[in-house]
């Protein structure tokens, strides 16, 4: 069933209910996401509170609109092994540029490891924007030039339109109405990772916006 147009805006006050530990990010955001959610049709309590959710659980909070690649070398092993074997994983430890030029070089239209494009096409945004087509592609929709400013999606504006535009190239307002919560998760993740938290604030969402 498709879901009431009860409000098509969301306050400062209702961001902060759903996220916790957003603080004052609430606030900067606001306005950003209230204006993405309008010119993406994002604009009944079904859509919005899925919408929030998963902007949310990517953007832990709304407080981080830029990846973080400073992994340990344990971590590195674990999320990446095959690419990290103990020594590269030890040598590479704690350096986020290398690691992204590593892990993102001939991806994604990126160029090898020395161009930088990894790093500089790293994600961001509140449904991380990740590699150099993905910032193209993302730059003529929004009719910015996010190949040559990439930092333009750390902004609020620039990271909140970013999210709403893939939310409706990937038709996931349709899949709002239908309450098909997972397949939203898999089309922004490629998996269920951290599904139950993406939950919990879909259910925080739905109340609040009750």
């Amino acid at each position: 069933m498709v879901g009431t147009a009860v409000s098509t805006t969301v306050s400062a006050a209702q961001l902060q209910l759903i996220f916790p530990h957003a603080g004052s990010a609430a606030g900067r955001f606001v306005e950003p996401l209230n204006s993405a959610m309008a010119q993406y049709a994002i604009n009944n309590h079904l859509r919005i509170a899925a919408f929030l959710a998963q902007v949310g659980h990517e953007s832990a909070q709304l407080t981080c609109v830029q990846e973080n690649l400073n992994y340990s070398a344990a971590g590195l092993q674990t999320t990446w092994p095959t690419r990290f074997d103990k020594a590269l994983a030890q040598q590479l430890a704690r350096q986020p540029e290398k690691i992204a030029n590593l892990v993102y070089a001939a991806r994604m239209g990126n160029g090898p490891p020395e161009s930088g494009d990894g790093w500089k096409y790293r994600g961001r945004g509140l449904i991380q924007i990740t590699g150099r087509n993905n910032y193209k592609a993302t730059g003529i929709g929004l009719g910015l030039d996010l190949l040559l400013e990439p930092q333009l999606l750390e902004f609020p504006e620039g990271a909140a339109l970013s999210a709403g535009l893939f939310w409706q190239q990937h038709g996931l307002n349709e899949l709002a109405d239908e309450r098909h919560f997972d397949a939203i998760t898999r089309r922004i993740n490629g998996g269920l990772n951290g599904q139950a938290e993406r939950l919990a604030f879909y259910s925080r969402a739905l109340q609040v916006l009750a």
